[in-house]
């Protein structure tokens, strides 16, 4: 018998999409515990529908050779393509988005409509994902955000973009610098100083939007209890939203999951 073959975009720690014979939660834990070229730490992709085709990718010729080992074991992955993937993906196709912990337990999201009240001069941080990488302050809300890192006429941009915003409390957490010079940010890697001086440099010039804060989102060394609102998929054209649930909820249906966040 012939096993159900998925497409799955891996988002986090790189960019590739795929062919699978496994479900998705198995498919977590093999990105995570169970291959032998093992990877430490978390893994993000999405689910694409199976009957998703764009020229760029030769999903007919892969899916064709994506068949189950002699032995009978599926073909966890077949890769069809590692470059300019998210660019060629049209969010229509996109189903399930799929957080997986270190230990190789996931949770699945859901598209939602996205309607968040925003407070107007609110500086945010934003972890880009796919492509780009940055950790960025910026006073954009959420949505905007994806706009103006999509725009070609900004030369730190790309035709399309998954990212997150950052919960964090940044009049809050100066306060506890300002006290405390020693007092860490809860982005590891990230340096208090560089956080300060970022926000008071926005401060200070109010046509200033955006503000780079290091190349990396360090994602694999943030823990998902500091993800706000959920994730992202942006273009100038459209956006999709996936929310994250709240840590209590999470707790209650996947508790080996929530234990690891």
């Amino acid at each position: 018998m012939e096993l159900t073959k998925h497409l799955y975009f891996i988002l986090f720690p790189n960019n590739a999409l795929v062919a699978s014979q496994l479900s998705p939660e198995l498919f977590a834990k093999h990105y995570t515990v169970g291959a032998s070229r093992h990877y430490e730490g978390k893994v993000i992709f999405a689910e694409i529908d199976i009957n998703f085709r764009h020229p760029f990718f030769p999903i007919d010729k892969i899916l064709k050779e994506t068949i189950q080992h002699e032995d009978g074991r599926p073909k966890a992955t077949k890769f069809i393509s590692t470059y300019r993937v998210l660019e060629h993906i049209d969010y229509s196709a996109i189903q399930k988005l799929y957080l997986v912990s270190p230990d190789g337990y996931c949770i699945s999201l859901e598209e939602s409509p996205y309607s968040d009240m925003h407070k107007p001069g609110f500086i945010r941080i934003f972890a880009e994902i796919a492509p780009m990488r940055m950790l960025v302050l910026s006073d954009h809300n959420f949505i905007d955000f994806g706009k103006y890192i999509t725009n070609p006429a900004n030369t730190k941009s790309a035709p399309k973009q998954f990212y997150t915003q950052i919960e964090l409390d940044m009049v809050e957490f100066l306060d506890e610098f300002e006290k405390n010079p020693f007092h860490p940010t809860p982005i590891k890697g990230l340096h208090s100083s560089t956080l300060r001086d970022g926000f008071l440099e926005m401060r200070k010039y109010p046509d200033k939007h955006s503000k780079g804060l290091c190349m990396n989102s360090s994602l694999n060394r943030l823990s998902y209890k500091l993800i706000r609102h959920g994730f992202m998929f942006s273009s100038q054209e459209e956006s999709r939203y996936f929310p994250m649930p709240s840590s209590e909820e999470i707790e209650k249906t996947n508790f080996k999951f929530w234990r690891s966040m």
